[in-house]
């Protein structure tokens, strides 16, 4: 395993993340695998296949009016032709306005992800990408579970 080889699925890493803030659909397309992919956004069930991934970030991409993603804890392994990243996506999006063509009001998310890339001939392509929620404080129940 070289520092290039990181460096390089560090690049296509940040290039899917960017690709998604544009609102870049044929970007985002070019960097998924031909063949068998899946991907599990949070919340959803898992999806299978091309054609059903790609129609999930269609339909992100269709209802969300701004997104941003900072990364952090980024950790990248490659063995052979196969790298994983695992990082959280510290996610800042907002969609329409009730009213007027001004930004719907921000909310912010953590979603820690693993995404699992394969070299192909044309470069490092998504094989694999896996969200999960992280529940904050304010999202777990005040009960405490010991009464």
């Amino acid at each position: 395993m070289s520092r290039t080889d990181i460096e390089a699925v560090e690049e296509v890493n940040t290039a899917f993340y960017e690709a998604m803030e544009r609102g870049d659909f044929d970007a985002l397309s070019a960097l998924w695998l031909e063949d068998e992919i899946s991907c599990v956004h949070p919340g959803w069930p898992v999806l299978s296949g091309r054609g059903e991934v790609l129609r999930s970030y269609a339909l992100i991409m269709s209802h969300t009016e701004y997104i941003q993603f900072f990364l952090t804890d980024t950790k990248v392994a490659v063995i052979a032709d196969t790298a994983l990243v695992t990082c959280t996506e510290n996610i800042l999006s907002g969609g329409p306005a009730e009213d007027g063509g001004e930004l719907g009001p921000l909310v912010g998310q953590l979603v820690v992800a693993t995404n699992v890339f394969r070299r192909t001939s044309e470069g490092w392509r998504l094989w694999s990408h896996h969200g999960s929620p992280v529940l904050t404080e304010s999202d777990e129940d005040d009960e405490d579970p010991s009464s």
